[in-house]
């Protein structure tokens, strides 16, 4: 048997262990290979298959996108004078970080083309100078780590341009609108204003806030760490489109003096307020919407939170006997009377069980309808109306409008208070008929009016003519068709009655020269703001002129004026309004009689 000698076996040994050393060199090379094919791979997808990710993201690091904001759209009266624009204003602005950069720094004079070498700190004096502010805040603003900060915000276009020529580096100016309203409070109410967020919180700029907006562009390049635009990288422009012109059928010049005459009426008074409102009668335009304590739109924060807004169109009060144009209106056209109908008036009046009196002392008399309203008796005008049912007084006044926004485009419109007739108490049912028991606002009365002088046809209330879009074209509103409650013999007799009313008054207080006038007072109780009885009165006057084809009509409402209720009038006011509507609108004077109605019959 043979043996292996000592050294055969340690050869043996050694050759194993060089054996599994080869393996594990083997082994351990493998997984080099494959950890050195996985990085390699992925390497190849990053630099190669996902470039194009790669790409995007730097390059959206690098993008900015400016707002190109649009121009918000004018606001002007019916001969273009403007009531509220946008003017251009500008921030100064800094990147500290590019004006660190430059300690030292040569700029050219624009007019004698010198160039002159400053400093920081030289710079950003001239700068302060330019701007009126101190140096140290200049400078204090300018000094940081900020890629962007203010030094000073809403500059003129002209401070702006004085900057600019400073060169000073690092130092930039961004256009940003303001909205100014250049006739201050005149038409205020009208008008609006804008909130913080340019959006339009009241009058026309609410209500056309989209119009007037446009829409805003864009411009989108890429820029580096330091702020500065990548000259060599492209750049893309959606321009703004700015927003259009509103045009209103409102006259500057109208409603300026109307809005006088209406603080003057509260001062004289010491009223809650006054409302004076200009219409055109055969359009439904309106010439002046005139509140007293109109707010000033470029500062609205300085007037009471009431005064914000129109009361002409929000606030609502008891016409009292300007209604009893309706009730008369009525019974006409009901074929239940005409301007000569005969009634025995007593000197109170009772029936279901409700007495009524008027504001005069009188006797049993023999009045004619147009007597009854010559001298707004409620005693007749309860007589003449009973011939009508509590379901025909209810529908007529809902014809006339009462009970029902009128459609103006302002907001906070009140439709006022009209109950369903089978809602109304044992008294109402009759108040009514002299304009107690309702609630309207002096928008809608006034309307009433206008049906009567537009021979019967009752039209939307219109305060917008036009748009202008930013090319130029111009988009007209189109006057709503009218709604007919008259037809044109009653309205005819009823101007005839309110003609009367100022020919056939003992007191002729209404009067303007030239023209022949018609018109109806009204006094109502005012109900408490607590909800709870009465604490003052609203008294009114609403005519128009001229009688034999009127073309306007004034408006005139006053709320809780002082002192005794004989001693208010509106009567010379409308005088004053009425006198220069007719001459600013070229209204040829009267050259027909006045209608005299007997206020009696035998």
């Amino acid at each position: 048997m043979a043996h292996n000698s000592p050294h055969t076996a340690q050869g043996a040994a050694a050759r194993l262990a060089d054996k599994i050393g080869r393996g594990r060199m083997r082994i351990g090379f493998t997984l080099m290979l494959v950890f050195l094919l996985v990085i390699a791979g992925k390497l190849v997808m990053i630099q190669g298959l996902d470039v194009g990710n790669m790409a995007e993201a730097a390059e959206t690091q690098r993008t900015v996108v400016q707002k190109l904001p649009a121009v918000r759209g004018k606001i002007v009266d019916s001969n273009g004078h403007v009531l509220a624009e946008s003017i251009i204003r500008y921030d100064i602005t800094v990147s500290q970080i590019n004006s660190a950069l430059y300690p030292q720094y040569k700029h050219r004079d624009a007019i004698s083309g010198d160039v002159e070498s400053f400093t920081r700190e030289q710079g950003l004096m001239k700068l302060a100078t330019v701007l009126g502010l101190p140096f140290e805040q200049v400078k204090a603003n300018a000094t940081g780590e900020k890629a962007f900060n203010y030094i000073v915000r809403d500059v003129s276009p002209a401070m702006e341009s004085q900057v600019a020529a400073l060169g000073v580096p690092g130092i930039y100016s961004e256009p940003q609108t303001k909205r100014v309203y250049p006739m201050g409070s005149v038409g205020g109410p009208i008008v609006g204003f804008l909130g913080s967020d340019g959006k339009g919180l009241a009058g026309i700029e609410q209500t056309f806030n989209e119009k007037l907006t446009g829409t805003d562009g864009s411009r989108t390049y890429q820029a580096g760490k330091n702020g500065i635009i990548i000259p060599t990288a492209p750049v893309k422009t959606v321009p703004s489109v700015d927003g259009a012109s509103v045009t209103l059928t409102i006259n500057q010049d109208i409603q300026y003096y109307a809005q006088q005459a209406a603080q003057q009426q509260k001062e004289q008074y010491s009223a809650q307020w006054v409302s004076i409102t200009v219409l055109e009668s055969k359009t439904g335009k309106l010439a002046a919407v005139a509140d007293s304590d109109s707010y000033n739109p470029n500062d609205p924060g300085a007037s009471a939170t009431k005064d914000i807004g129109s009361r002409t169109v929000s606030s609502i009060v008891e016409p009292g006997s300007t209604d009893k144009t309706i009730t008369a209106s009525a019974v006409m056209a009901e074929g239940l009377a005409t301007p000569l109908s005969q009634f025995l008036v007593p000197p109170t009046l009772s029936i279901d069980g409700q007495t009524f009196s008027d504001a005069f002392v009188h006797g049993t008399e023999k009045r004619t309808l147009a007597g009854i309203i010559s001298d707004s008796m409620n005693t007749g005008t309860v007589l003449a109306g009973s011939k009508l049912t509590p379901e025909q007084r209810y529908n007529w006044f809902h014809k006339f409008g009462v009970g029902q926004k009128t459609g103006i485009e302002l907001p906070g419109e009140s439709p006022g208070i009209l109950a369903p007739w089978q809602k109304w108490d044992g008294r109402q049912q009759y108040t009514v008929l002299f304009g107690q028991g309702v609630a309207q606002t002096p928008l809608q009365t006034a309307f009433v009016f206008q049906t009567v002088a537009n021979n019967g046809t009752r039209l939307k209330p219109q305060i917008v003519d036009s748009f202008t879009a930013a090319d130029g074209s111009v988009e007209k509103v189109q006057q709503a068709a009218g709604i007919e409650v008259l037809d044109n013999k009653t309205a005819q007799d009823m101007r005839d009655m309110l003609e009367g009313v100022v020919t056939m008054a003992d007191y002729k207080v209404v009067n303007v020269p030239g023209y022949r006038v018609g018109g109806k007072t009204g006094t109502a109780e005012a109900p408490a703001d607590n909800g709870v009885g009465f604490d003052g009165y609203t008294s009114s006057f609403i005519g128009m002129a001229p009688m034999e084809d009127p073309q306007y009509v004034v408006a005139i409402t006053v709320q809780r004026p002082q002192g005794s209720i004989y001693g208010v009038t509106q009567g010379y006011t409308f005088n004053q309004v009425m006198g220069q509507v007719l001459r600013t609108f070229d209204v040829p004077p009267s050259t027909t009689p006045s209608v005299m109605l007997p206020k009696f019959y035998e």
